[in-house]
This record gives structure tokens, C-alpha cells and sequence, in this order.
């Protein structure tokens, strides 16, 4: 048994997998770092690119980070940052605008409507609503009074105010805490930030190895590309400068690897899209020279661009992510193995964050690490675990939530995506989460007549039918209700255990949920019961046996062979063709759930 921890900053060994397909943060990070460079003429098939950004504008007037998903706030910014740096025109500002005023909560901006503000959203939404819609924010003072709260008592900023008390101070909430106060201000020149600037200027300085790169807060392993663009952004915003400023222009320029573009880490071995948009961003923070590395890096940006428009973060056919290797390795038999896609997800755990990341280079994800340890990854690494459970204790909200990733704003998929990663690990208890708080976040979410959403507000987007049905809950506080969220939240109580939730009442509340919402046809819909889809049913089925519920399997068979053929799975049966490796893992499962028993099907959250 190997007790080696897989934690060298070097890219994934073993075999990913990688759908070929653009993804919005690489894109935007393609984009913005032509824009820099004065190199836009060089977009990959920039006609394609602005349909591809324009393509997740959503109907409310916000942008998700891919077809279906709801409208987020930093997917908001980068559809339409994009778009403005490659000179196209955004459609329907009225309409944004509108959304961006609906995640308002009454001190700063959510993420999506309802969840509670953090300094992502913040930064975000402030900086659409100035730069983008031409507007301010609803109510600047108390925008100024939220910013100011996030001081914590060293001197950094933190994701909100409540993370402020709890000391967790990171050079990215400086970095965004601090344009979203210059977005608010506007050009007001005399204009004074909300904290005490020399604490603050001490703290992101004193974040600086003697190497020259910065680290994300003192307890990061390892300096790296993008704390050190956000903490020398932070510090030109404020009108400073970092310590040495020389030696870190100089360690930005050691990491160009043979390409001449950049790596984000000493010893990692991939020049990948946002290397090089930290280093070319800290670079111009620095006010050094971009033209030495304008050609180089520009030539390895024109390699990351995919078929049809957008970019992703390497070479196309080499730009495997956790989510698809993880459903390449799940939905292979137990005849036919994936040892080398599990080493590769093993891979996806690098310096300075214990989880996995989506995209090697990026940052880690609850949800990436919940599929990758289903998948087998660190099955026989104790360390990599271990680090895993002192990352996953750390995400945790003070509202007893978990967002995405660190400082995002609870969410139902992720709270349960954190649960069921723990019980992974051994189980919630004694991974030093607070399970008080776990339940009370998942409590704020249920809907009821008295409901209310995360800022206080009594709910006003809910039908009065949907506030009576029992059980309802939405996947923030004050969000629509669904069958996924109410089920998501029955998991995380049986989860919890005995002293959390009656396990005869669990029960009784997914009996009475998939009653609620099962299609006579085959399946189950995420909202009413009359359009089954695929989330829903594997959710469904997934609960009913973790709740000890009998399966129809007839009724589950009708819907898998409406939505499963030689081509693949479908997400639903009104979108027929495959969905892609992340469906057709779930449609795999579900057929072999007709045959395995319950027991098989693995807690694979998504939405």
C-alpha cells in the first residue's frame, strides 16, 4: 500500500478523458489574454468564438456556464467580457441588467438569486453592472459597509464578512474585493477604500516567497501563477507594489516552458491556457514588457482552440477533465477496468488545494471530488485522503453549507456533493465538519409557507402550490423547488445519521417525493410529473435505495429505453442523441441497476 501523497506539481499521468469541446473559463482566459497582448485578430474562428459565449445567454437576460444550467453571476461576467473584447455587441443589457438587480441582496450580489453574497458574486456583478450595463449598484453605501466588513484582523480580505471572523484571508478575495470597490466608486479619483490599506498592503506583500511568486494565503504549499496575478493586481489597484517587485517579474518569466508560453507552477509540465493569462495579467500589473512574450504566447493560445469557436485549456484532444474520466472509469464493468483513468484522476490533486481539480491547473471542486473517489481514485493513498478531508472541512460555509469550490455560497448539489464525499472518507463524523450546520444550511433551503430566501426576504417567485407541497426544497434558500434538491437534502439527513433525522421519516419523505414526481411513462421530472429526465430519474432511483424503497423496475426500464440507444444516452427523451460521457455514465448505471440490485449506483451529483 503506497503512502505517498499525490501532490507534485506536475500534470496528470495515466490516461483522461477529453471530450474535444471549449469550456467558458478557458475561452474567456483566451480572449482576455489576446485582448491584453493587442492580439484579438488572432482569435480562433472569432465568429464561432462569439457564438459560443453569446449561446449561454439564458432567456432571463444572465449567462450559464453551458446550455441548461441556470444563469450564474461569473459566468454572467465572462460571456460578456469575452464578447466585448472581441468587439461584438452584447445582446439585451435591459434584460441583464434586470437579472443582475434579481441576485442583489440587499448589502452585495449573490451568485444566483437567492444564495447568500460572497466576494466572487460581488466582484463579478459589480463590475458587469458598472462596466457592461452602464449602471450602479442598487445601494453603494451598503456595497462600501459589506466590502469593508471583509477585512479579517491580519489584514487580508476574505470570501464574505462571516469569513472575515473566521480569519480565512485569501490574495483572490483581496483581488475581488478591491476591483469591485473601484467598479462601485467609478472614477471617482479621491475615492478612499473601505479598510485599513496599510494592514491590507502589508498582508498581500507579506504573501511573496523569497522565490518572487506569492502564495494564496500562509498556509498555501506552494506559490503559484494565479495568486500571484490576484495579489499583484490587488496591489496595483490600491496604487502599491509587491515587495520585490523584480524578483517576482523574474519568476514570472521562469515559469515559460518550452513553448516560450507559461506554466503555473515550478516543475509542472503543461503551458496551459490560464498560465499564461496569470502571467501575461501579472506582467501588465507589473508595468513590464509585454512584447517579449506577446509572440509565444499567442502561438501556444492559436493550439487551444477547438472546431466551431472557444478554446480549452491545452491541446484539444489532450484536454481531459475529472468529470468525463471519472464516467469513462464508472461506467466501465468490473471485467474491464480503468486503472490508468484512475491514476489519472489521482493526478487532478495538485498543490495548495487537498481536492481535485475539474481541469489540471485549475481549482478543486466538491463535485470533481465526490466522482472522482467514486471512480476509485486514492483508494490506496491514505495521505491524498487525508488531504482531501482537511480541504473538505475547510470549504464548509458559516452557514453550514458548501459552494462549488473555496468562498462560493452554499448550495444544496455541493452540501450533498460534501457529504457523501465525506462519508467516503470514512463518514461526516470525525472529518471535523459541523453537522449542526450542515443540517440547519439544508433546512434553510426547504420551502414553505413561510419561507424565506438567504438575505431574509419572504419568497416571492414560488407558487403558492409549491410552498404547500411537503418536503419542498429548493437548491438555495429561497430557489425553486425540485425533486433533485428535495432528494439531495433527504440524503444528506440519512447521512447525518439517527440524531439528525428519524430514518422511518426520511423514508416516508422520498416515498412521498417520487410519488409527486414520477411520469406514468417511465421516470421521473425534476419539476411537476409529466417530462422525465435523466438527473431526476438517477436521483430518484439512487434515493428510493438508500431509503430501503421497492423499485418499479418496469417503470424504470421505460425510461431507459426511451432514452438509451446504440448512440448513447440522452438527458431526456425530448433531446434525443447522446448527451455526452457524463449522460451516458448515467444511463449505463441505470441500465445496470435493473439487473445489479440496490446498492450499485454511485452518489454522482451535478445539479
Amino acid at each position: 500500500m503506497t503512502t505517498t501523497a499525490t501532490t507534485a506539481p506536475r500534470a496528470p499521468q495515466g490516461t483522461g478523458v477529453s471530450g474535444g469541446e471549449p469550456d467558458l473559463w478557458c475561452t474567456y482566459a483566451a480572449v482576455r489574454t489576446l485582448a491584453w497582448l493587442e492580439r484579438t485578430d488572432s482569435v480562433t474562428d472569432a465568429d464561432g468564438t462569439a457564438a459560443y459565449l453569446t449561446g449561454r445567454r439564458n432567456a432571463d437576460g444572465g449567462y450559464a456556464w453551458s446550455r441548461g444550467m441556470l444563469s450564474d453571476a461569473w459566468a454572467t461576467f465572462y460571456c460578456t467580457q469575452g464578447l466585448r473584447d472581441l468587439g461584438r455587441p452584447v445582446p439585451g443589457l435591459d434584460a441583464t441588467s434586470r437579472w443582475l438587480d434579481s441576485t442583489w441582496s440587499g448589502d452585495a450580489y449573490a451568485m444566483l438569486p437567492g444564495q447568500a453574497p460572497d466576494v466572487w458574486a460581488t466582484h463579478f456583478s459589480t463590475r458587469s453592472a458598472a462596466e457592461l450595463c452602464g449602471g450602479r449598484v442598487p445601494d453603494p453605501d451598503r456595497l462600501l459597509d459589506w466590502l469593508s466588513r471583509l477585512q479579517c484582523a491580519e489584514g487580508g480580505l476574505s470570501w464574505s464578512p462571516e469569513d472575515a471572523r473566521r480569519g480565512k484571508a485569501d490574495v483572490r478575495a483581496c483581488y475581488y474585493g478591491v476591483m469591485a470597490w473601484r467598479a462601485a466608486t467609478g472614477q471617482v479619483s479621491d475615492a478612499t477604500p473601505p479598510w485599513d490599506v496599510p494592514a491590507l498592503t502589508d498582508w498581500l506583500r507579506g504573501r511573496q516567497a523569497a522565490s518572487g511568486g506569492f502564495h494564496f494565503a500562509p498556509a498555501a504549499e506552494v506559490p503559484c501563477l494565479w495568486a500571484t496575478y490576484r495579489a499583484v493586481g490587488a496591489l496595483r489597484a490600491l496604487g502599491e507594489t509587491p515587495r520585490d517587485p523584480d524578483a517576482c517579474r523574474d519568476w514570472v518569466m521562469g515559469l515559460r516552458g518550452p513553448t516560450g508560453a507559461f506554466v503555473r507552477w515550478e516543475g509542472y509540465d503543461v503551458e496551459d491556457v490560464w498560465a499564461s493569462f496569470c502571467a501575461v495579467g501579472t506582467l501588465k500589473a507589473l508595468g513590464a514588457p509585454l512584447a517579449p512574450v506577446a509572440d509565444a504566447v499567442t502561438a501556444r493560445i492559436s493550439e487551444l482552440g477547438c472546431a466551431g469557436g472557444g478554446y480549452t485549456y491545452r491541446e484539444p484532444p489532450a484536454a481531459a477533465d475529472a468529470l468525463s474520466t471519472a464516467a469513462a472509469v464508472l461506467s466501465a464493468g468490473p471485467g474491464s477496468p480503468r486503472p490508468e483513468g484512475v491514476r489519472w484522476l489521482e493526478g487532478c490533486q495538485l498543490p495548495n488545494e487537498g481536492g481535485v481539480m475539474y481541469m489540471p491547473g485549475r481549482g478543486s471542486e466538491v463535485r470533481c471530488t465526490l466522482w472522482a473517489l467514486a471512480a476509485g481514485a486514492f483508494a490506496e493513498d491514505p495521505a491524498a485522503r487525508r488531504r482531501i478531508a482537511g480541504w473538505l472541512a475547510g470549504l464548509q460555509n458559516a452557514d453550514g453549507g458548501f459552494g462549488y469550490w473555496e468562498g462560493r455560497g452554499s448550495d444544496m448539489v455541493s452540501t450533498a456533493a460534501a457529504v457523501e464525499t465525506a462519508a467516503l472518507l470514512g463518514g461526516p463524523d470525525g472529518l471535523g465538519l459541523d453537522l449542526q450546520g450542515v443540517r440547519a444550511f439544508v433546512d434553510s433551503c426547504r420551502v414553505s409557507p413561510d419561507s424565506h430566501d438567504a438575505h431574509g426576504a419572504r419568497l416571492s417567485g414560488v407558487s403558492d402550490a409549491s410552498r404547500g407541497e411537503p418536503y419542498a426544497h429548493g437548491n438555495v434558500p429561497g430557489g425553486e423547488p425540485g425533486l433533485r434538491p428535495a432528494l439531495q437534502a433527504q440524503r444528506v439527513r440519512m447521512l447525518l445519521g439517527p440524531g439528525f433525522a428519524e430514518p422511518a421519516e426520511v423514508s416516508e419523505a422520498v416515498r412521498a417525493l417520487l410519488a409527486r414526481h414520477r411520469v406514468r411513462g417511465g421516470g421521473y421530472a425534476g419539476e411537476g410529473h409529466r417530462v422525465p429526465d435523466l438527473l431526476s430519474t438517477y436521483e430518484a432511483v439512487l434515493a428510493a435505495d438508500r431509503a430501503g424503497l421497492g423499485l418499479d423496475t418496469a417503470h424504470l426500464r421505460a425510461f431507459t429505453d426511451r432514452v438509451r440507444d446504440a448512440g448513447g444516452t440522452a438527458w431526456s427523451p425530448l433531446a434525443p442523441g447522446s448527451g455526452g460521457p457524463l449522460a451516458d455514465c448515467l444511463g449505463t448505471l441505470l441500465a445496470r441497476r435493473l439487473t445489479a440490485g440496490p446498492g450499485v449506483l454511485p452518489a454522482l451529483a451535478l445539479s
